[in-house]
């Protein structure tokens, strides 16, 4: 017997999120978009999602709200994904995620990222709290910087060529992916 695909009948916070996020590489392309992807073939490349899963991915959470498309008029016009302020709040969430993998999930090379707080140039503890200043950051006051795990990260696409080097949250990445190239 298959399995449904909803979690209908549960009437509960975590399964109403669930019904949004939880389809396979939904919080994966959430997640780049926190890091500066905004461009469909960055997604494809840096998550090696089939297109078909992509763009379903991404209308969803279009049409949920948490990320708005917009058209950039260039040679060729190109759609680029933003967060917008329900997406933004998804930062708490995937942030204790990771951390709660690297505490019990964890690589042998350690994480790949660390979260500084950029006013204070402080990096960030398991909870998103900067020591130096006493509050949790919010993620456009974050540079994501190459941790002691970055070593083992093979992948060589332009995206994770990209996220070697420190990147503030939300900031687009084509830029440095164009340089990179």
């Amino acid at each position: 017997m298959a399995l449904g695909k909803d979690y209908l009948g549960q009437e509960c916070a975590v399964a109403r999120a669930l019904e949004l996020v939880g389809e396979r590489w939904t919080l994966l392309v959430v997640r780049d978009v926190f890091y500066g992807v905004r461009r469909f073939s960055d997604f494809q490349a840096h998550l090696d999602i089939p297109r078909a899963v992509l763009t379903a991915r991404l209308a969803t959470l279009v049409d949920a709200g948490v990320l708005e498309r917009r058209r950039y008029q260039e040679s060729p016009p190109r759609d680029e994904y933003v967060l917008t302020d329900m997406g933004v709040s998804l930062w708490p969430a995937i942030y204790a995620l990771a951390q709660w993998a690297i505490q019990y999930v964890p690589s042998a090379a350690g994480a790949v990222r660390e979260f500084a707080h950029v006013p204070c140039d402080t990096v960030v503890d398991r909870t998103g709290l900067c020591p130096a200043c006493g509050r949790v950051a919010p993620p456009g006051e974050l540079e994501m910087r190459p941790g002691p795990g970055i070593h083992a990260y093979k992948r060589t696409d332009p995206v994770s060529l990209a996220l070697r080097k420190p990147h503030r949250l939300l900031e687009p990445l084509h830029p440095v992916i164009a340089a990179a190239v």
